[in-house]
């Protein structure tokens, strides 16, 4: 629920001191306190000292923070709050933590912490090998196995099981028969005419296939299953997938850790819509463009954070039918005072509320926003919002 309070917690302007007052009331949650999109210094140390470790763990997770910021937290007593610097915030683009973090968490008293570091997939290779002679035998035997595992080592169940499950009636036992590698060449061709399409589906997307033998198959194109052959895939073989005729590979391609420019320019122009949108979620140097355009057709914030996100240049946005697309102004550095005022008094909620969070507002406009219920709560994250207007809010709504 909309509450002034909560975008007090978030206004980059507000003082270390208010903010921990903030931090005491019942009405902020600790994810209120660290939704905003950057930190001073001043304001993440004093949330860091803060001795409710749960506001700590909230803060290991702010997606507005630096990864050098995060790592202050390192030497923090609570289990669940280093978890949570380890794991960091939940969006694709948050900052990496400078590797000194992973050195000194691989030499952490506390087993559980160290056993973290062998299962996260940001954790250095260099610093699993130093896991690979930790003192507990389970952390070391498996640091010693993601060390010695291959790019992409498909599970198997062994051929004769795969035919077992071939030609059972379940059709989930098929439907993972006709994915496992030592499934026999005359059994794949016969699940490739199974009547289930999910079976279908799996056969489909065997590396093995030629375009021809895929193209054959009467797979849902509108399902894709996860393949992980194909992001571990090298260069020749992923330019097959990129330049496949089946959509689950072009949109396993699309996530590839190492998806070269010329590839990547290839997929984005693919006709698949969710090919372009797994580009964007994955790929940082994918077109600006493309990602406002994937952004307008689907509404997923976390692109709002991607950094090839164009700012500049939103504001012919203004008058774009979709309210979504409107509330972008907001975002450009360029747009001029007149235009966000003017939008500020747009009919819809969603555009009138972006524009209250904005500091080229005139002061006495944000005022009015603030007295707005429907606009109170992002007038009150906005940083030019008065200081005396700040104190008056904190005691009309009662914040010791």
């Amino acid at each position: 629920m909309s509450h002034p309070l909560r975008g007090l917690a978030r206004n980059p302007a507000l003082p270390a001191a208010a903010l921990l007052r903030l931090a005491g009331d019942d009405r902020v949650s600790r994810w209120d306190l660290t939704a905003r999109r950057a930190w001073s210094d001043e304001a993440f140390d004093s949330l860091a000292a803060h001795p409710d470790p749960e506001v700590r763990e909230a803060l290991a997770q702010s997606p507005g923070a630096t990864g050098d910021q995060r790592a202050r937290l390192a030497g923090d007593l609570s289990i669940r709050v280093l978890q949570a610097v380890l794991e960091g915030p939940p969006v694709r683009w948050a900052g990496p933590l400078p590797d000194w973090v992973y050195r000194r968490f691989a030499e952490h008293p506390e087993p559980l912490v160290r056993d973290l570091l062998v299962y996260l997939p940001g954790t250095p290779r260099d610093v699993v090998a130093l896991l690979a002679r930790d003192q507990h035998t389970a952390i070391a035997d498996a640091a010693r196995a993601l060390l010695d595992r291959k790019p992409c080592e498909p599970a198997t169940m062994g051929r004769d099981q795969a035919v077992l499950f071939a030609s059972g009636g379940s059709d989930w036992d098929r439907e993972r028969a006709a994915a496992d590698p030592a499934l026999p060449a005359e059994w794949v061709a016969a699940l490739a005419a199974d009547p289930s399409p999910r079976v279908r589906l799996a056969v489909s997307t065997r590396p093995e296939l030629t375009e021809a033998q895929r193209a054959a198959i009467d797979y849902p194109p509108d399902v894709t299953p996860p393949l992980e052959w194909v992001l571990a895939c090298g260069p020749a073989e992923l330019d097959r997938c990129v330049r496949s005729g089946h959509p689950a590979l072009r949109r396993a391609a699309a996530c590839h850790p190492d998806l070269p420019a010329d590839l990547l320019a290839v997929l984005t122009a693919d006709p698949d819509p969710d090919v372009r949108a797994l580009l964007c979620a994955h790929q940082a140097h994918a077109p600006g463009d493309l990602v406002l355009d994937t952004y307008l057709a689907g509404g997923d914030e976390e692109l709002l954070w991607h950094p090839a996100f164009p700012r500049t240049g939103l504001a012919r946005l203004a008058a774009d039918p979709a309210p979504a697309a409107r509330a972008l102004v907001a975002l450009d550095p360029a747009a001029p005072p007149e235009l966000i005022d003017t939008l500020s008094r747009d009919p819809s909620d969603v555009v009138r509320s972006a524009m209250a969070a904005d500091p080229r507002l005139p002061r006495e406009r944000l005022l009015e926003l603030l007295g707005d219920p429907v606009t109170a709560e992002a007038a009150a994250a906005n940083p030019a919002l008065p200081a005396r207007a700040v104190t008056r809010l904190l005691a009309d709504l009662g914040v010791r």
